[in-house]
């Protein structure tokens, strides 16, 4: 007999095909403690969106190069530099000011300039809200990366899906509440600790899934030389879980191991759930061809050669809009990883062009594909869409061809879920180095902020008491930017 549970897992492997019976198990407690599925039971005000997806560009991709046009580089370009005031870059890019090596032109109704590896976005213009004059604290990536994802810029908090899975739970008991698509060739700056869970329950972290791989979801399915009869498996759940509870018992406000019972459960139900939702076999043509998914269809639409970059996002993207369908409260996905050369990351500091032109155009194709199929199928009314990256880029050049880190000033675009369309707010300056209204800067905590609103959360009164501290996503700061509220 065992006299542990890790003794006990340590020598027997179970399929999650049997854990089924764990639903069973913990119907009753589920009942008795229906918080544990959300503690908002009524939200804080009504809510204008139920569901959320997040764009999230990692190594800080360059505003002025993709939506914030600025005709002053246009004509300086060349030039030094002079930005009024010392300044100070990551590495040494105060060179002359650079062009954008993109030609930009007006899109949609509302005029909004995106540039030509951007282009497939003025399909949606008149949609979106962009926001052009966010600022960051951090010109590091880990710090900046950590801020946008988790509201600090530092390690120990909380992911923003995190949050959200915490106070509104899920609204399918098949799948997470909170999936996180990485990059295919590995994780950005802070790997998996951009969506833990940190002080909220365990159950609240995000699962990561890999669409282009093999095994998109790790350990989702037992070994193939695993077999147990099903006596066998009546009998070792009824002994996991009496051995689970006895630990449990022995160590109340620990919510690591309700999270690992509940996990299980989960893992039994999306072994059926799961991969019919990552089977996108069944998709129209059509769909497949808007998304660059079948690279034959695809109409690239730019000189650079992007077909891979277009159909690792989209998949990506039309993944997302699946799972979105199948009631997944929460999804992250992420362009560029923290390795590789030549660049698979935003982080151009060598080449802008030969670095964001494959990166933007997979973003674009993928992102505009995503709203034009979540609005024609009546989700885009209740589904926020953010897009985000950790910071921007100078103006002024490093090297010849690259940009350095600027964490001055950035953009976030919405939309969906109660966001205005066809809108612009918060200028930067002339040259796209900081707010052109330096006093009244967006920061992330307004973005949060405003997304919670429109989730039906109060972002003051979404707190957790820790280390005896309240704390919330926002911090102690944050305001709801009412400009881009329709």
């Amino acid at each position: 007999m065992f006299s542990t549970r890790r003794e006990f897992l340590q020598h027997n492997a179970w399929g999650f095909g049997s854990l089924a019976l764990t639903s069973l198990l913990l119907q009753d407690q589920a009942q008795a403690n229906p918080g544990q599925q959300g503690i908002l039971h009524v939200p804080h005000h009504p809510a204008k969106a139920k569901r959320v997806i997040q764009l999230f560009m990692s190594g800080a991709a360059s505003p002025i190069d993709l939506f914030d046009h600025k005709p002053y580089l246009d004509q300086h370009h060349g030039e030094e530099a002079d930005f009024g005031e010392h300044v100070e870059t990551f590495q040494n890019g105060l060179g002359p000011w650079m062009k954008s090596p993109f030609a930009f032109q007006p899109y949609g109704q509302c005029g909004k300039m995106l540039s030509e590896v951007a282009a497939p976005l003025g399909k949606c213009v008149d949609d979106m809200a962009f926001v052009h004059n966010m600022v960051g604290k951090s010109g590091v990536h880990s710090q900046a990366t950590y801020l946008q994802a988790t509201g600090f810029d530092t390690p120990g908090y909380p992911g923003m899906g995190s949050w959200v899975t915490y106070g509104l739970g899920n609204l399918n008991d098949n799948l997470p509440a909170f999936v996180v698509l990485p990059d295919h060739r590995g994780f950005a700056s802070n790997g998996p600790k951009n969506w833990a869970s940190a002080f909220l329950p365990a159950s609240t972290q995000g699962t990561a899934i890999f669409p282009q791989r093999d095994n998109p979801i790790e350990d989702l399915h037992p070994a193939p030389t695993f077999t147990t009869s099903a006596e066998s498996d009546s009998a070792g759940l009824d002994l996991l879980n009496r051995v689970n509870r006895r630990y449990q018992d022995d160590r109340p406000g620990d919510s690591r191991l309700e999270a690992r019972i509940r996990s299980y459960e989960l893992a039994a139900k999306m072994q059926l759930s799961a991969p019919e939702a990552l089977d996108i076999s069944g998709e129209p043509q059509h769909i497949l061809k808007m998304y660059g998914v079948d690279r034959l269809g695809a109409e690239y639409p730019s000189e650079i050669n992007a077909p891979e970059e277009i159909e690792y996002f989209g998949l990506k993207c039309l993944i997302a809009r699946r799972l979105i369908e199948r009631g997944v409260r929460f999804i992250q996905v992420w362009s560029g990883n923290d390795n590789g050369f030549p660049r698979r990351n935003w982080d151009s500091h060598e080449d802008i062009r030969r670095d964001h032109g494959p990166l933007a155009t997979g973003m674009a194709v993928g992102s505009a594909a995503l709203i034009q199929d979540l609005k024609q199928r009546g989700l885009l009314d209740d589904t926020i869409v953010l897009w985000t990256t950790e910071f921007g880029r100078m103006p002024s050049t490093q090297g010849s061809k690259g940009r350095d880190h600027n964490p001055y000033v950035f953009t976030n675009w919405l939309c969906g879920g109660g966001i205005k369309p066809g809108v612009t707010y918060g200028p930067s300056d002339q040259w796209g180095y900081k707010p052109l209204d330096r006093d009244n800067p967006t920061q992330v905590y307004d973005i949060h902020a405003t997304m919670l609103h429109l989730l039906g959360i109060d972002h003051e009164k979404l707190t957790v008491r820790h280390n005896g501290i309240d704390r919330r996503l926002t911090d102690v700061h944050g305001h709801v930017i009412n400009e881009i509220i329709a």
